[in-house]
């Protein structure tokens, strides 16, 4: 392979009905701007045509065509290829951040384009993430709701393993280090946000800025089911920073440990997928991944 091709990573989950006639209007515009479309179903297959040598000098880019899971997905296995994201999942809360349309043409026109900027990435435990990485509560709606899942997720997916874990959790206690500070800061949920962008369009780390090598840490430090409904109320006003027991501040590195470990597991999440347990040692890894956004005359990113 000697010309330009673009790599399309798909999810058979997220695409049917329009949303699959926006795969195909992304390979015919392709087409039409001389870039050759390669679509793929699965993960190892497209890994290895982007380790062949040559195909690899050729690729202009990876497309992500799905959901958020969708994009870790692929980020986690090519971090150093040039990302374009199709939105086909529920929140598409990267391609939302980017002003990145769900038009499978419009999206090949971005590609054609060449316009790219950068993007800082997370690594938790090391597991890459765009978005955000949390413990606690909200992590455990992530984990029930992989549990339980069977097809597509709708926002009505969420409703039974809220309400499962709101009955359910203990909200044990976590210690959290910022950067190389030795006093912890104690809460019952954290949340490491490396973008403003979060679910059910909550404010959680809305002061993030993309590519300043930081993270915005939020700290919620009271737990019961009473004030995880009162903390997502704040979260969806915007006015949680301003609560006394919601601690709110920036690091490049974040180290969580139980207060006690004989507490229980406490789960973690990065992008909405589960992510293992506390401890965790989380880094932001500045302006690591190259991402295409609209240019002059075709709308614009949100930062």
């Amino acid at each position: 392979m000697t010309s330009a091709w673009v790599a399309i990573q798909r999810n058979p989950k997220s695409g049917s009905g329009r949303r699959r006639r926006e795969l195909v209007e992304l390979c015919c515009a392709l087409r039409g701007h001389g870039l050759t479309p390669r679509l793929f179903s699965q993960r190892e297959e497209l890994d290895r045509r982007v380790q062949d040598p040559v195909s690899r000098q050729h690729l202009a880019a990876v497309v992500a065509a799905g959901g958020d899971g969708t994009v870790v997905d692929v980020v986690n296995r090519h971090p150093d290829l040039p990302l374009a994201v199709l939105p086909m999942g529920t929140e598409n809360l990267l391609a939302r951040y980017l002003g990145l349309p769900p038009s499978g043409r419009e999206l090949a026109d971005i590609i054609a384009s060449g316009h790219t900027r950068t993007v800082d990435l997370g690594r938790a435990n090391g597991q890459l993430f765009t978005l955000v990485a949390s413990a606690g509560f909200d992590a455990l709606v992530a984990h029930e709701l992989a549990n339980s899942r069977t097809g597509n997720i709708t926002h009505l997916s969420y409703v039974k393993p809220i309400w499962k874990s709101l009955r359910a959790y203990r909200y044990p206690r976590m210690n959290v280090f910022l950067d190389q500070e030795t006093e912890p800061i104690d809460g019952t949920v954290v949340m490491v946000s490396n973008l403003p962008a979060y679910g059910m369009k909550m404010k959680v780390g809305h002061t993030a800025v993309a590519n300043d090598g930081q993270f915005v840490v939020t700290v919620m430090q009271r737990g019961s089911a009473f004030h995880m409904i009162r903390y997502a109320l704040k979260l969806l006003r915007g006015t949680h920073d301003r609560a006394a027991d919601v601690h709110v501040a920036t690091a490049s590195r974040v180290r969580i440990v139980a207060a006690d470990p004989a507490a229980g597991a406490i789960p973690l999440q990065v992008d909405g997928d589960p992510a293992g347990t506390v401890p965790v040692e989380i880094e932001c890894l500045p302006s690591s991944l190259v991402v295409f956004v609209p240019g002059a005359g075709q709308g614009g990113g949100s930062g």
